[in-house]
Protein backbone atom coordinates (compact mmCIF):
# COMPACT_ATOMS: atom_id res chain seq x y z
CA UNK A 1 0.00 0.00 0.00
CA UNK A 2 2.84 2.41 0.74
CA UNK A 3 5.25 1.26 -1.93
CA UNK A 4 4.06 0.69 -5.47
CA UNK A 5 6.59 -0.37 -8.09
CA UNK A 6 6.13 2.84 -10.10
CA UNK A 7 7.07 5.04 -7.14
CA UNK A 8 9.95 2.78 -6.14
CA UNK A 9 11.34 2.80 -9.69
CA UNK A 10 10.92 6.58 -9.92
CA UNK A 11 12.85 7.17 -6.69
CA UNK A 12 15.61 4.74 -7.68
CA UNK A 13 16.06 5.99 -11.24
CA UNK A 14 14.73 9.51 -11.69
CA UNK A 15 14.66 11.36 -8.39
CA UNK A 16 18.39 12.01 -8.11
CA UNK A 17 21.56 10.41 -6.86
CA UNK A 18 22.21 12.13 -3.50
CA UNK A 19 20.79 10.01 -0.67
CA UNK A 20 20.97 11.17 2.94
CA UNK A 21 20.98 8.01 5.07
CA UNK A 22 19.58 8.93 8.48
CA UNK A 23 20.88 6.63 11.20
CA UNK A 24 24.03 5.63 9.28
CA UNK A 25 27.16 5.11 11.36
CA UNK A 26 30.33 3.04 11.14
CA UNK A 27 28.65 0.15 12.95
CA UNK A 28 29.13 -2.56 10.34
CA UNK A 29 26.57 -4.84 12.00
CA UNK A 30 23.72 -2.39 11.37
CA UNK A 31 21.56 -2.67 8.26
CA UNK A 32 22.14 0.99 7.37
CA UNK A 33 25.85 0.33 6.84
CA UNK A 34 25.23 -2.47 4.35
CA UNK A 35 22.42 -0.71 2.53
CA UNK A 36 24.53 2.44 2.14
CA UNK A 37 27.24 0.32 0.54
CA UNK A 38 24.71 -1.13 -1.91
CA UNK A 39 23.48 2.36 -2.78
CA UNK A 40 27.05 3.43 -3.51
CA UNK A 41 27.65 0.41 -5.73
CA UNK A 42 24.60 1.42 -7.74
CA UNK A 43 25.91 4.94 -8.28
CA UNK A 44 24.24 6.83 -5.45
CA UNK A 45 26.10 9.40 -3.37
CA UNK A 46 25.37 8.61 0.25
CA UNK A 47 25.40 11.24 2.98
CA UNK A 48 25.63 9.82 6.51
CA UNK A 49 23.29 11.53 8.99
CA UNK A 50 23.85 10.57 12.61
CA UNK A 51 24.36 12.54 15.85
CA UNK A 52 28.03 11.48 15.83
CA UNK A 53 28.47 12.98 12.31
CA UNK A 54 30.88 10.18 11.38
CA UNK A 55 32.37 9.75 7.93
CA UNK A 56 31.11 6.44 6.55
CA UNK A 57 32.05 4.67 3.30
CA UNK A 58 34.35 7.62 2.52
CA UNK A 59 31.57 10.22 2.77
CA UNK A 60 31.46 13.11 5.25
CA UNK A 61 28.79 12.69 7.94
CA UNK A 62 26.44 15.33 9.32
CA UNK A 63 24.60 15.49 12.64
CA UNK A 64 21.26 16.40 11.04
CA UNK A 65 19.61 16.89 7.67
CA UNK A 66 19.66 20.65 8.26
CA UNK A 67 23.47 20.55 8.55
CA UNK A 68 23.98 19.22 5.01
CA UNK A 69 25.27 22.16 2.93
CA UNK A 70 24.10 20.89 -0.46
CA UNK A 71 20.83 19.59 -1.95
CA UNK A 72 19.62 16.11 -1.01
CA UNK A 73 17.40 14.15 -3.38
CA UNK A 74 16.27 11.23 -1.21
CA UNK A 75 16.17 10.83 2.57
CA UNK A 76 16.55 7.15 3.53
CA UNK A 77 15.35 6.63 7.10
CA UNK A 78 16.87 4.03 9.45
CA UNK A 79 15.43 5.30 12.73
CA UNK A 80 12.57 3.76 14.66
CA UNK A 81 8.98 4.49 13.68
CA UNK A 82 8.47 6.87 16.61
CA UNK A 83 11.26 9.15 15.33
CA UNK A 84 10.64 8.71 11.61
CA UNK A 85 7.87 11.29 11.29
CA UNK A 86 10.13 14.09 12.49
CA UNK A 87 12.78 12.99 9.97
CA UNK A 88 10.19 13.04 7.17
CA UNK A 89 9.18 16.56 8.21
CA UNK A 90 12.85 17.59 8.14
CA UNK A 91 13.17 16.08 4.65
CA UNK A 92 10.31 18.27 3.49
CA UNK A 93 11.89 21.35 5.08
CA UNK A 94 15.27 20.84 3.37
CA UNK A 95 13.64 20.42 -0.04
CA UNK A 96 14.27 16.71 -0.59
CA UNK A 97 12.39 15.12 -3.48
CA UNK A 98 11.63 11.79 -1.81
CA UNK A 99 11.58 9.96 1.52
CA UNK A 100 12.25 6.25 1.97
CA UNK A 101 11.32 4.53 5.24
CA UNK A 102 13.24 1.29 5.66
CA UNK A 103 11.83 -2.14 6.50
CA UNK A 104 9.89 -1.97 9.74
CA UNK A 105 9.70 1.82 9.75
CA UNK A 106 6.04 2.79 9.52
CA UNK A 107 4.29 6.07 10.28
CA UNK A 108 1.09 6.50 8.29
CA UNK A 109 0.59 10.13 9.34
CA UNK A 110 4.12 11.02 8.23
CA UNK A 111 3.47 9.24 4.94
CA UNK A 112 0.34 11.33 4.38
CA UNK A 113 2.07 14.61 5.35
CA UNK A 114 5.04 13.88 3.12
CA UNK A 115 2.91 12.98 0.12
CA UNK A 116 0.72 16.07 0.66
CA UNK A 117 3.91 18.16 0.60
CA UNK A 118 4.56 16.79 -2.90
CA UNK A 119 7.37 14.33 -2.16
CA UNK A 120 7.50 10.76 -3.42
CA UNK A 121 7.56 8.31 -0.54
CA UNK A 122 8.09 4.62 0.11
CA UNK A 123 7.51 3.01 3.48
CA UNK A 124 8.53 -0.36 4.95
CA UNK A 125 10.83 -1.32 2.05
CA UNK A 126 14.57 -1.56 1.44
CA UNK A 127 16.32 -0.16 -1.65
CA UNK A 128 18.97 -2.89 -1.41
CA UNK A 129 16.16 -5.39 -2.06
CA UNK A 130 14.23 -3.26 -4.55
CA UNK A 131 17.17 -2.36 -6.83
CA UNK A 132 17.86 -5.97 -7.90
CA UNK A 133 14.17 -6.87 -7.88
CA UNK A 134 13.26 -4.13 -10.34
CA UNK A 135 16.40 -4.52 -12.43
Amino acid sequence: MYADDKTIREILTSTGDTWAVVGLSNNTSRAAYGVAGVLQRFGKRIVPVHPKAESVHGEQGYASLADIPFPVDVVDVFVNSEQAGAVADDAVSIGAKAVWFQLGVVDEQAYDRTRQAGLAMVMDRCPAIEIPRLG
